[in-house]
């Protein structure tokens, strides 16, 4: 099973101050979309060996060389 972000408003670029749609200009919440969902660019740096579900385990990629702060 994958997960993945859904595209709800919540992950939307065009999701403004107070939960409102600038697209739209009504107020939403998490479990409405629309077919102009524009997914938010995010960069998430916290992702690491640690966060990893396969560091230590014998499935890593790179064993000899996982450590905290590193990444494949």
């Amino acid at each position: 099973m994958s997960i993945r972000f859904g595209n709800s408003c919540v992950n939307c670029d065009n999701l403004v101050e107070g939960n409102t749609c600038k697209v739209h200009g009504v107020k939403v919440g998490n479990s409405y979309t629309c077919d102009s969902f524009e997914m938010k660019a995010a960069l998430k740096d916290e992702t690491n060996c640690v966060t990893c579900v396969k560091f230590e385990s014998s499935d890593c990629a790179n064993p000899q060389k996982a450590a905290p702060g590193m990444s494949c």
